[in-house]
């Protein structure tokens, strides 16, 4: 993870602690339970998972208090059963009362999502197809999810608008005249000679257009049947990657990779992902 990640991450982690914690803290904890008790926590995984997070969780509970002791037994990528121990806290009990729920949330979430990812990317082995996520993400969590779809064995499509160019129907729409896009593509090429140009097509008759096209790195095939997928990639001399997008789901996956596509993208794993059912249990020493 480079610095602008790190520093992505530390600014999630500070805003869910400000969210839990408000202007008065953890008033049951401090409160109810004395200043000097000591006690360990056992975050444990209740179904089959793969982690993603364990690190991040350990963050929040160093930001609460750094005297809480962590050890990660499961690191980020690894798969568990159920029953393992994934994390264990140790330390001053108010403050690990305080950062469970939030260390939880992250957790769950994220491991959430790195099991769906493995799912997807083990249906497709054997194929050359690689499972890519998409912008579809949490607002605010996206350098975490992200992160969660690579740990289940994904790839990471652009982080943002930032890092490529994706012209998909709406530019069309808005302003943009596809006669005018082969000097518009050089141009940008000179001025972000690191950044990939991917273009949607909604059916064959633009991926032969686009085709046409130099400086295209990566055609989009949007919703469409596995049928014209294998006709628009029989098209191309193998120097463009294809991607497959659009209501892909665990059933239909296989049928998709199975044409020869490079990448397929799966909104899914970030917007439909379910949390992981982990606990924390919880003992004083």
């Amino acid at each position: 993870m480079n610095s602008d990640h790190n520093s992505l991450t530390n600014s999630i982690i500070e805003l869910a602690l400000e969210e839990d914690l408000g202007k008065r803290g953890d008033i049951s904890s401090n409160f109810f339970i004395t200043e000097t008790a000591i006690a360990c926590g056992k975050i444990i995984a209740r179904e089959d998972c793969v982690i993603s997070g364990s690190e991040v969780a350990s963050s929040v509970f160093n930001k609460v208090n750094p005297e809480i002791k962590i050890e990660i037994r499961i690191p980020s990528g690894e798969s568990v059963i159920a029953g393992e121990t994934i994390i264990v806290a140790s330390g001053p009990a108010r403050s690990i009362l305080t950062a469970e729920r939030t260390a939880l949330n992250f957790l769950q979430r994220l491991s959430g999502i790195a099991t769906l990812t493995k799912k997807y990317v083990d249906l497709i082995a054997g194929t050359k197809a690689k499972i890519f996520d998409t912008r579809k993400t949490t607002p605010g969590m996206r350098v975490l999810e992200k992160a969660a779809v690579v740990a289940g064995g994904g790839y990471n499509h652009r982080h943002g608008l930032y890092d490529m160019a994706m012209l998909k129907d709406n530019h069309f729409a808005a302003d943009m005249k596809i006669e005018s896009l082969q000097i518009m593509i050089n141009e940008f090429k000179k001025l972000y000679p690191d950044a990939l140009v991917e273009l949607e097509a909604d059916n064959i008759s633009q991926v032969i257009q686009f085709l046409s096209l130099k400086h295209i790195d990566v055609i989009m095939l949007d919703n469409m049947p596995k049928e014209q997928i294998s006709e628009a990639i029989q098209l191309s001399n193998g120097s463009i990657l294809f991607e497959a997008s659009g209501g892909i789901n665990l059933e239909t996956i296989m049928g998709i990779a199975e044409t020869g596509i490079d990448r397929i993208s799966v909104g899914a794993l970030t917007h439909s992902a379910n949390a992981i059912d982990l606990a924390m249990d919880f003992q004083q020493q």
